[in-house]
Formats: C-alpha cells, structure tokens, sequence
C-alpha cells in the first residue's frame, strides 16, 4: 500500500513538472484512503512557503475541517526541508514516508542541506539576523491568549 502511495505522489510530482511547478508531489493518506493531494506550487503562486507537502497539509486540514491530522500519513515523492518537516510535526501527522532523498534533491539543484547545517549552526553566524528584541509588551499576546476561556489549544 505504502509504494502505491508514493507511486502517486511521484506521479504527481512529474506532472507537476509538466505543468510548471517544481518536481515535488504529497500526499495525506487517512484509513488506506487519499484525503488530499499537493504539489509544488512555489513558482506558479509566487509563495515560497508553498511547497508539495505544505500545499497537501492544507488541503487534508480543509478535507477533514480539522487543523490536526493525526491519523493521517504524509507521503511525499522527495525527503521533505526542515520547512515541510515542522509543518509536518504541527500537523501531528501520525507518519512521514518519502521517495528520493536530500542528495537526489541537491543533484536536481535543490539543495535543503544548507538549510539542515544552517540550524545546526549558532544564530550568530546565520546570513539573515535572527534576535529577539526585549520589551515589556512581548508577553502580552500569550496573556491574553492564556486568559481566553474559549480558545483551542493546539
């Protein structure tokens, strides 16, 4: 069963190619079942946070109506970036299953290594500024947050 799912996210993530978007293709799997699909839509829609996984992340939440998909497999045509991994894991996804690797991506041109070693490095030594700036405001949200009586945690 596992093989014919990413048989299909391959297959997406090839057309996908056809049709203009990047060589990537996901999808959320539920009971044996294909909830939702995704491909790389990061040219096509000008959104650099739109990648196969994330696109076939929101696409279940909106199938299902809930913004958890335990229960659910991800099963993507490449190892998903550390972007698709963390929405992967807020997700609550049950499973992450992949085809070609961050090697193979990196032949394609696609190199999320750099983006694994940047994370394993101090944020003083990363090319874009990372800090957090102090005041006494920066609490308040979660306060309020915290104080709601009605609000879903998550």
């Amino acid at each position: 069963m596992e093989q014919e799912w990413l048989s299909q996210a391959v297959r997406l993530a090839k057309e996908n190619v056809a049709a203009g978007g990047g060589p990537f293709g996901a999808i959320v799997v539920r009971d044996g079942e294909v909830v939702a699909t995704g491909t790389n839509q990061v040219t096509p829609a000008l959104d650099p946070t739109a990648h196969a996984e994330v696109v076939a992340i929101r696409n279940a939440c909106q199938a299902i109506g809930d913004f958890r998909l335990s229960g659910c497999v991800l099963v993507s045509s490449c190892e998903p970036c550390p972007l698709c991994l963390a929405a992967a894991l807020w997700a609550r996804l049950d499973r992450v299953i992949y085809g070609a690797d961050r090697d193979d991506a990196a032949k394609a041109g696609f190199d999320d290594r750099a983006f694994y070693d940047l994370f394993d490095q101090p944020r003083d030594k990363w090319p874009v500024p990372v800090y957090s700036l102090p005041a006494e405001q920066n609490f308040e949200p979660f306060s309020a947050w915290l104080a709601k009586p009605d609000r879903i945690d998550y």
